[in-house]
């Protein structure tokens, strides 16, 4: 069950040239992926995650310049060469952003536990 629809999605970036078969497909792929996060998540979050995930990986595909989701990104002249680095997954991948994991409620969070601490006996 997806968390968002085609229209959302279309709203959001302005293009009416999608696909929709294949912009529900991966909503639906995004919905199983946010459910493995945290399936209790807010709906509103739920909707915006998915809308985040789809967005990067249609709009890799948009003929811009920049992927979407890259972190740094060189290009050079007439040696033709480009290089982007990703932060988190790759380009057209589905994959939750540090932001979108705080949105669901599933941020890093440091901390430790001793499997032997149960055991102490004073």
């Amino acid at each position: 069950m997806a968390y968002a629809t085609c229209e959302d999605i279309i709203k959001r970036i302005g293009m009416n040239s999608l696909e929709p078969d294949y912009v529900n497909a991966l909503l639906d792929d995004a919905a199983v992926i946010i459910d493995a996060y945290n399936s209790k998540a807010s709906d509103e979050a739920k909707k915006l995650v998915s809308c985040n995930m789809v967005i990067r990986a249609v709009g890799s595909n948009d003929g811009s310049c920049i992927p979407v989701g890259a972190t740094q990104g060189s290009v050079a002249a007439l040696g033709y060469s480009q290089t982007w680095t990703y932060g988190n997954g790759s380009s057209g991948e589905l994959y939750l952003s540090k932001m979108d994991k705080k949105l669901l409620g599933v941020s890093n969070k440091i901390g430790i536990y001793s499997p032997l601490e149960g055991m102490v006996v004073e």
